[in-house]
């Protein structure tokens, strides 16, 4: 097969794939949910174990991500990146790099719209064009999703339980999109710590020169900084 025609087939390929998995959620029952919307969604991980966990959204910040990743090769922890998926298609080499370092990839939607506002099929269209896309890229599946903004409802929890999704949330917000402090951000990041913490990051210039720090401060204190898949392993959904 001619390189253009191989490209063309994959990109077909990929694109019903797409279709077929929106489809297959859209068209599951949608009657009364098992559990309520807070017993479904994790804002934090297992608070008996000695794990916290890193997460950074990203949908901009680029820049500053070789520095991040650097910054947690020194100390020898892995972080979950949920990855919007507009900025993935423009950004496949960091896309690709953070998952080559052994880092966890999350799915953080496509256009960082907000899905407490979407109905069922346009959370499911959002949540799966981008989780097709970071497997496209890495190979890998994404099997956690963080809403943008944390805005979320029962359909935008049920689209993603439907396509083999956790939603996470998290329990410290560094608010280091908005407060350009590394001082701030570290605080936010470090007090009252304990294990099962979810912190909740973004790639700024500000958040890599607290990160050492950070870090640091963890060590210090005998916590794991993990994957969130691992620190909610076994945890409560609350």
């Amino acid at each position: 097969m001619k390189a253009p025609a191989r490209s063309a087939f994959l990109t077909n390929a990929c694109i019903a794939l797409l279709v077929l998995a929106v489809a297959a959620v859209c068209f599951l029952p949608s009657g009364v949910p098992a559990a309520s919307l807070a017993d479904r969604v994790y804002y934090n991980g297992d608070r008996q174990g000695c794990r916290v966990s890193l997460m950074f959204n990203v949908y901009s910040g680029g820049e500053y991500l070789g520095g991040i990743l650097d910054a947690l090769a020194q100390y020898g922890y892995k972080a979950t990146f949920f990855i919007g998926g507009c900025w993935a298609d423009d950004h496949a080499s960091l896309v690709k790099e953070i998952a080559a370092r052994g880092h966890e990839l999350g799915n953080h939607g496509y256009f960082h719209k907000d899905q407490s506002k979407l109905s069922y099929e346009q959370n499911a269209e959002e949540i799966a064009s981008c989780g097709s896309l970071l497997h496209s890229l890495t190979g890998e599946q994404p099997v956690l999703f963080a809403p943008p903004s944390g805005a979320y409802a029962e359909q935008t929890v049920r689209a993603a339980e439907g396509l083999g999704y956790s939603v996470v949330l998290w329990s410290k917000d560094t608010i280091d999109w908005r407060d350009h402090d590394p001082a701030l951000i570290y605080r936010r990041a470090t007090q009252n710590v304990q294990g099962g913490d979810l912190i909740l990051m973004h790639p700024t210039a500000e958040t890599l020169e607290a990160l050492p720090s950070v870090l640091e401060h963890y060590t210090r204190l005998g916590l794991i900084q993990s994957a969130v898949s691992a620190t909610i392993a076994g945890a409560d959904h609350t």
